[in-house]
């Protein structure tokens, strides 16, 4: 029909002339100001900032006697947002604690448009416009036209009626795999003869597009269902700290469905004042993550520190999950105080799953932090086989935290995607901030340390050799020995669905001694990782009498032994002078102090041994405790007839005791239940300034309470009344905190059941 003929034009004409308008628009808007002679208009780098397209954009005047209302007009519009509409279920987005339609790019997803008179396909011309930011432009990607077309393309914006009766719509959406992560703003465009109407800026049909590993043509793309739910849509974990010998775990709500935390995530983006455009490039949005969950340089979400002095914060180990955090730096826009690796590592995780990045937090046990990024970590030992603190740079953590995320890479050759190990813990500097990866974690393993992002450092903290050097009073410098193993001594991450620990050491390196392993060496030194000195050869000769030492399992506020066993495999006799040092330690491996000196002889008959017990008194350690609990020892022994030294270091982590968390009443959702928090004091001493930490995830907010003063032996308990929210598997976790006792820790699994229907 010539009706027909006529829209054709007529709608290449309103997409043409809309973008016209619009550069018009934004151009005069922006014409007071010139922004450095450089560009038309400012930056578009906050999701926040808004600014409202014109109701109506009408060429010239209308002429005398037309009523714009008698063109095709928007009474409502329909999201289906609700929690158990098709939009979120489909979109697993039911989970978020948020009214607004959430839905993940590259998959359809359905709306409802209500005229003010049927729809007449053949007259009536409308499209859906998306926006997001304050300056959007269509070759951006900020401001989206999905023209209405008869049949969606993969990896396409579009608009497909598939239902119109009476006076509504029904479109199905679809998305381009590639659009900006963020809070868009929805508006209906209806064309007439004398320009463009459209409907007014609602917030009730504001739309969130979040990554979708669900959709095979996104970067973050992932094909295993349990990997999907673990990675993406678990909102408890498991964070293994404590050390290699004594692994330790606590649980972490990670809660990135909770109400408030996605605005959360897209201010911490906006602080960083990352332009949008580059919002929907998981590679872009990881990086910047991990330079703003740290506050160093930035104003980000975390202040680290390390020091055992907390004043006017929250000590690292209090905190019991990420959403306290997010919530309090999203309110304040000030960053939260204290944080450590795995406190950045939480709540990185959270922010990486709530964007819809697939994530996980891994904890690598005797990490090195090298200054110069040598692959060396060296180890003065003084003449009488003491550690030099004054010449000894370098620290091994007894364990450092940093997540992995899921992505296409891209930007680096075929092979190189799948998981990328970020850090958001402040350690070096990146191209000028304090930020970490992504790393392609295949890329560490096989040495190529040339791509980026920051693949060297995350190769010196699993690869490097420790070399133990004597620092002699004539300023010569002798190399004892070469440990090649103790560094990445074993990775790990939670496995999927239970809160077992999963070894993913081979996922960074080859085993010790493999042909792959030295190939591996030898590339990333081919691409310039450092190794200062030539240490090939370098082998101790082997003595005739062997040294080790165990550590009691110790209590803390408890004595505990140490058992030195010499053996001597030889038919000579040797006498032997041995010292042992009792060091409190930060998990950064980082010496505070030494609280233990002994020195003792040992004859040795020939084909003999000999064990040497040393009792460490509680008195002795306690006063000068830090919160985690880890002493390190340091045997060396000097054989007096041939003059070799023997050394050997140890760390052992204090078992600290437990909160204690019971029920009561039905778990079911809605229902009341009670929650008791119980604590005993088992130290010797009246702990000080005591704050208590509650939370789980869809059973109870966040919620802390102080106590004074808990006597020796004495039992304080906190009761809650909750209603939980969210069935199925949950979790409640507790923390204690004060001014001589932290790293308490007590959680209690819960089965939540949906409410029984009448």
């Amino acid at each position: 029909s010539p009706q027909e003929a006529q829209s054709e034009p007529a709608l290449g004409h309103f997409l043409g002339e809309r973008t016209q308008d619009l550069a018009n628009l934004r151009m005069s808007d922006t014409s007071r100001t010139t922004f450095g002679g450089r560009r038309a208009i400012p930056p578009n780098n906050s999701n926040a900032a808004e600014d409202d397209l014109p109701t109506e954009e009408l060429q010239g005047l209308v002429p005398r006697g037309v009523n714009l209302q008698d063109f095709l007009n928007v009474s409502a519009v329909h999201l289906f947002k609700e929690r158990w509409d098709s939009n979120k279920i489909d979109h697993h987005t039911d989970k978020y604690d948020n009214d607004k339609l959430i839905v993940r790019r590259g998959q359809s997803f359905y709306v409802q448009i209500d005229f003010n008179r049927p729809y007449d396909p053949r007259r009536d011309l409308f499209r859906v416009e998306y926006v997001i930011g304050r300056y959007p432009q269509e070759n951006k990607g900020t401001y989206i036209p999905v023209p209405v077309v008869p049949e969606l393309q993969k990896g396409k914006w579009g608009a497909k009626v598939i239902m119109s009766e009476d006076r509504s719509v029904r479109l199905s959406i679809q998305s381009s795999p590639e659009c900006i992560v963020g809070k868009f703003r929805m508006y209906v465009a209806i064309w007439t003869p004398y320009g463009i109407l459209r409907t007014r800026r609602n917030p009730e049909t504001d739309t969130y597009i979040l990554f979708n590993p669900w959709c095979e043509e996104d970067a973050v793309y992932l094909d295993n269902e349990k990997e999907r739910e673990e990675y993406v849509l678990n909102d408890i974990g498991v964070i293994f700290y404590g050390d290699f010998n004594d692994i330790k775990s606590r649980s972490w709500s990670y809660g990135q469905f909770e109400d408030g935390i996605l605005d959360a995530c897209l201010y911490v983006m906006d602080r960083a004042q990352m332009d949008l455009s580059g919002r929907g490039n998981p590679i872009k949005v990881s990086r910047v993550g991990s330079a703003m969950i740290n506050a160093k340089d930035d104003e980000g979400v975390l202040v680290g520190s390390w020091d055992n002095i907390y004043a006017y914060g929250v000590p690292p180990s209090a905190w019991t999950g990420s959403v306290d955090i997010l919530l309090e730096y999203r309110s304040s826009e000030n960053p939260v105080r204290y944080g450590q690796c795995w406190v950045f590592a939480g709540v990185f995780n959270t922010f990486l799953r709530c964007l819809g990045i697939p994530a996980r937090v891994i904890t690598n046990y005797f990490s090195a932090h090298d200054n110069d990024a040598n692959l060396q970590m060296d180890i003065f030992l003084e003449e009488d086989g003491s550690v030099s603190n004054k010449l000894t740079k370098d620290s091994v953590w007894n364990y450092h935290c940093w997540n992995e995320a899921w992505m296409t890479r891209p930007d680096l050759p075929v092979g190189f995607g799948g998981w990328q190990a970020v850090d958001s813990t402040p350690q070096e500097n990146s191209d000028g901030m304090y930020r970490c990866g992504p790393a392609s974690v295949q890329a560490v393993k096989h040495g190529h340390v040339c791509f980026q992002f920051d693949a060297p450092f995350v190769f010196a903290e699993v690869n490097s050799d420790l070399i133990y050097i004597t620092a002699k009073k004539d300023g010569t410098h002798v190399v004892e020995t070469l440990d090649t193993t103790h560094i990445g001594k074993l990775i790990v991450t939670k496995q999927l669905e239970g809160d077992g620990i999963q070894d993913i050491t081979d996922t960074y390196k080859f085993q010790e001694g493999q042909e792959e392993e030295r190939l591996a060496l030898e590339t990333a030194l081919m691409y310039g990782a450092k190794k200062a000195l030539n240490t090939e050869g370098v082998v101790k000769s082997r003595s005739d009498v062997d040294m080790d030492f165990e550590v009691e399992n110790a209590v803390l506020g408890k004595d505990f032994k140490i058992t030195i066993t010499f053996r001597n495999n030889s038919s000579n006799r040797y006498s032997i002078s041995a010292y042992l040092s009792g060091n409190i330690t930060f998990y950064t491996g980082v010496s505070k102090m030494e609280f233990k000196k002994e020195t003792f002889d040992v004859v040795l008959d020939p084909l003999s041994f000999k064990k040497e017990e040393v009792l460490v008194r509680a008195g002795e350690y306690m006063s000068q405790l830090l919160e985690q609990g880890f002493l390190h020892f340091f045997v060396t022994a000097r054989i007096n007839e041939t003059k070799d030294v023997l050394a050997k270091q140890k760390s052992t982590v204090l078992t600290i005791p437990k909160v204690i968390i019971k029920v009561r009443g039905a778990a079911f959702v809605g229902s009341d239940m009670v929650v008791t928090v119980e604590f005993t004091n088992p130290l010797k001493e009246t702990l000080q300034n005591v704050w208590m930490y509650l939370e789980g995830p869809g059973v109870i907010r966040p919620k802390r309470k102080t106590f004074r003063e808990i006597r020796p032996n004495a039992t304080v308990q906190w009761e809650e009344v909750c209603q939980p929210w969210v069935p199925g598997r949950r979790k409640l976790i507790a923390s204690l905190t004060s001014d001589s006792l932290r790293h308490v820790y007590g959680e209690l699994d819960l089965q939540i059941q949906r409410r029984p229907s009448m």
